[in-house]
């Protein structure tokens, strides 16, 4: 495409006024396609100005980074100091897009030092529950559960034998994958439906992040070695994939799966506590996302955190053989009201 002589002038004596690197003494922003040409005078000295071309996201940022630096030397900092030893910069990011996390508190006042779970998420747990309520296997594809259970725990009890803060921190691993499993496929059959869930999205996804809430906790505990990490990335992919595949197929199984797999999370526990009780395994004192998430005392302990553990497994047993009871029934689990805030 050939440009006129008279255009190409117009072009060259407007490209100086725009791109000259002198006299630049404030910010210009010049719309584009996809952002905007941002000029940035440098804070240096007015004669080594510096032009900026940017996204309209990039240039926020760094107009972001030029009001921390401000704020920095107002304060007595300098813009390249680090954070303090020890310290996290929990600062919150003001730009543009308005994003900031509201101040929360604790009922005393307190600021709240989470970020992975609200207060509104915590809860007392109900530790009335039954735990020795079993379904006994009676269809054929009830027997196939229960002994595919019965199956992978031979392996754990070889690998981790009495070690039960590893065992537990391995167990939740793998107890918060079907939750999710089950609430993305749920959630994707909703969509192509276009109906109601009647609650079971958010239930299974609860279970999942209550399960997810028990690793955080076991991990203030038991710190695992790089062979017990590299097993997890191990069991979690077997497990996933297979346990996706079960729920496609046949979602009465998987659900009945995960009933007597929480089954064997309580016996586990239980043991768990029986080691406790015997003084093998020292009563520490309990984590802090402990306390704040079940809502313990102060003065809570290992024991304490393994007693409302058990009973988050024992409704998450009940959740998961009532799912499959309702599958058996030939029933969808949208025709029943799901049990929502059932810990």
């Amino acid at each position: 495409m050939m440009i006129s002589r008279s255009a190409k002038k117009a072009v060259q004596s407007t490209l100086p006024r725009y791109f000259s690197t002198a006299g630049c003494a404030s910010s210009v922003r010049t719309p584009v396609r996809g952002g905007a040409i941002t000029f940035f005078p440098s804070t240096a000295k007015s004669s080594e100005n510096v032009i900026a071309i940017t996204g309209s996201r990039n240039a926020s940022t760094v107009a972001l980074g030029e009001n921390q630096q401000q704020e920095e030397k107002v304060n007595g900092g300098s813009a390249g100091s680090s954070p303090p030893a020890g310290g996290n910069n929990n600062k919150g990011i003001m730009s543009y897009w308005g994003v900031e996390r509201p101040k929360i508190t604790k009922e005393d006042g307190s600021e709240w030092r989470w970020s992975c779970f609200m207060p509104w998420e915590t809860y007392n747990a109900d530790l009335k529950i039954d735990l020795e309520k079993h379904h006994a296997p009676v269809t054929f594809l009830d027997k196939i559960a229960y002994w595919t259970v019965k199956a992978l725990r031979f392996p754990t009890d070889i690998f981790f034998q009495r070690r039960y803060g590893c065992r537990a921190m391995m167990l939740e691993t793998v107890a918060a994958v079907p939750g999710m499993v089950g609430g993305m496929l749920l959630h994707c059959k909703s969509l192509r439906r276009f109906e109601h869930s009647g609650g079971w999205i958010k239930a299974l996804l609860e279970e999942a992040e209550n399960e997810r809430m028990h690793l955080m906790t076991f991990m203030e505990v038991a710190q695992p070695r790089w062979y017990e990490r590299a097993l997890v990335f191990a069991v979690q992919g077997v497990f996933f994939n297979a346990y996706f595949i079960s729920y496609l197929v046949s979602p009465k199984l998987s659900h009945r799966i995960v009933g007597y797999l929480e089954e064997e999370a309580i016996h586990s526990y239980t043991e768990f506590l029986k080691e406790l009780d015997k003084g093998n395994i020292e009563n520490v004192a309990a984590p802090a996302i402990a306390i704040d998430y079940w809502r313990l005392n102060p003065e809570a302990t290992l024991r304490d955190v393994v007693v409302v553990v058990r009973a988050d497994e024992a409704h998450h047993r009940d959740v998961n053989h009532y799912a499959s009871d309702i599958h058996y029934q030939g029933r969808e689990l949208n025709g029943l009201p799901a049990p929502v805030g059932y810990h």
